[in-house]
This record gives C-alpha cells, structure tokens and sequence, in this order.
C-alpha cells in the first residue's frame, strides 16, 4: 500500500519535469482535451467535461472492484503485509476474476492519472501495473505451492484479469463484510469524490486535500481491523 502510495505522490510531483525538463507542467487532463480541441473532435470546454465524466466513471469502477473485492476477502487479508494462503476463494467477483483488488487499484491511478502531468502520470502507470502483475505472479506461484491442485483448478476456470462471466464456479456461500469492506476502501472513495468534486470547481488544491483525507483515515481505520481475518482466503 505504502509503495502504491509513493508512486502516487511521485507521479504527482513529478520532480524530473523542471531540473531535466522531461515533460510540462501541464495535466494529462488539460493536455487531452487541448489535442481533442486540436483535432477539431471536441472543444476544449466539452473535451474537459467528457474526460472528467470518463474519470468519475474509471473511479468509480475502482470503488466497485476494490470493495466487492475486499466484502469477500476480509480487510486484514487484503492490508495484510504478507502473502495468505487458505481456501480458494470463488464467491463474488472471484467467481469471475482472480484479481479484483487489483483492476480496481489500476482503475483508481487511471483516474488519479488524469489529474498528473502527463509524464507522472505515465510513471505512475507503469509502475503500478508493473508491481501489480509482480505481486499477482508471486502470489500464484506461494498458492499453487501451499493449496495445490484445488488452486491449479481454479486457475484454469477464472481468467486472471478480464472477467468471463460464463462458466463461472460455483459460489461457497460466503458472507461479504460490506460495512468492512467499505471502511477499509475509504481510498478509492475518496478519489471518486475528488473528481466528482473538481469537476464541479477545478480546484487541485481542494481535490489533493479530500483525496489526503480518505488516505488518512483509511490508515487509521486500517490500524484498528482485528488482526484476525474471518475469511482467510487467499487472493488479494
């Protein structure tokens, strides 16, 4: 979380923009809706509006995957700092994916991403995705090894990434921690809210304020989830 986190701030401050002149000052946003307005697609105005609406949209797709991700994990299995290794899990949007958690983190930078200089907005993508698909290898390689066949079987029926929603497995009846879930993913609410909220006054310093605020506290919602998790499957 705190490695996601600093790629964040990085790809917001951009520090190689001024001493190295890689790149502008200039938003991924702004600079979108300049080359829609050049190519005579959309003015500058409609080009903003309708790329704010695609990023309200991305976040919320974030807040989607990353809470109906964490109701059927538990919370502490998804901040947990090491790898979890118990029944496969195939309920929810694991009945369809194997990483939700993780498309729902993509979608939040892609959103955020709209709001960094191009350049740091590229770095940031890049490197999440990166360490994402990292993190996703590794874990598939710790489950094989510690559950085995059941695991390997689940392989072969859920996609990794993209949904396929037909011949989905069967759901084990486990009960989703909405209320949890939603707590512990205060973060990509409160991106959602930050773009909904520039979007109406396009003030960055509010919309870096409310996305610091839902950060923090979900830090410290975070710090107080019982250590013991009552669904300890193992996809993260």
């Amino acid at each position: 979380m705190l490695i996601n986190a600093a790629i964040i701030i990085l790809g917001f401050w951009a520090p190689w923009i001024e001493p190295w002149h890689i790149g502008r000052r200039i938003s991924l946003l702004e600079w979108l809706a300049l080359e829609l307005s050049r190519t005579g697609i959309a003015s500058f105005s409609t080009g903003t509006t309708a790329l704010l609406i695609l990023a309200s949209l991305i976040a919320a797709k974030a807040v989607l995957f990353r809470v109906w991700g964490a109701a059927y994990l538990g919370p502490t299995t998804v901040n947990s700092g090491s790898m979890v290794a118990g029944e496969v899990m195939a309920d929810g949007p694991y009945r369809y994916m194997r990483n939700p958690l993780y498309i729902g983190l993509l979608c939040m930078v892609i959103a955020l991403a709209f709001l960094m200089p191009v350049t740091g907005a590229a770095f940031a993508l890049i490197l999440i995705t990166a360490f994402s698909i990292r993190l996703t290898l590794g874990e598939e390689a710790f489950l094989t090894a510690k559950i085995g066949e059941p695991y390997a079987a689940y392989l072969h029926a859920v996609p990794r990434f993209i949904p396929r929603f037909r011949g989905a497995p069967v759901p084990a009846g486990t009960k989703p921690q909405w209320l949890r879930a939603f707590v512990a993913e205060l973060t990509p609410i409160g991106v959602l809210v930050a773009i909904i909220v520039y979007a109406r006054n396009y003030d960055p310093q509010l919309t870096g304020r409310i996305i610091l605020i839902f950060f923090g506290a979900s830090l410290v919602v975070r710090a107080f989830l019982p250590r013991v998790n009552v669904n300890p499957e193992p996809m993260k």
